[in-house]
């Protein structure tokens, strides 16, 4: 009897548990959207660095809109707000970069590359003392965001 009643909670207790895996808002079939952004991402810097802007800027227009979606299910994700940031600046749209770049300092203040593609964008519209700024959230970082961002200033 005590056998029984230890399978029948067993049972109880595995279904609850593979029913909510089930079911939390995404299925596992569903495409991740941002991983996908992600490489659609990395895939349009490629064609950038090989002088293929147009080709990228497809790219880049495609992960925006994978990322808008993402963010509409996930607002508070610095990595999606920084990627947002990233392709609407690619996409020459700074006012919407600008904004998707500070909403993610706002949830994660020392994130890495939003302080560099941030500090870029204010290099591109010329707020020098602002991409300084970024340059120096980013000083202590050992990281290759505050290299890649001090070789754009030093530029000038």
């Amino acid at each position: 009897m005590i056998k029984k009643i230890f399978y029948i909670i067993s049972f109880c207790l595995l279904s609850q548990t593979l029913f909510a895996a089930g079911d939390g808002g995404g299925s596992s079939s569903e495409p991740d959207l941002y991983k996908e952004a992600e490489r659609l991402v990395n895939r349009a810097k490629k064609l950038d660095e090989k002088g293929q802007a147009d080709k990228a800027l497809k790219l880049y227009v495609n992960a925006n809109s994978k990322l808008i979606e993402a963010n509409n299910k996930d607002q508070n994700n610095p990595d999606i707000l920084n990627y947002l940031g990233f392709t609407f600046r690619k996409m020459q749209k700074y006012d919407e970069a600008e904004k998707y770049y500070l909403a993610g300092l706002s949830i994660k203040p020392d994130h890495n590359g939003i302080n560099e593609y941030l500090g870029e964008l204010y290099v591109k519209t010329n707020r020098i003392d602002l991409a300084k700024e970024r340059l120096e959230v980013l000083r202590k970082c050992n990281c290759e965001e505050f290299e890649e961002l001090k070789v754009i200033i030093d530029k000038l």
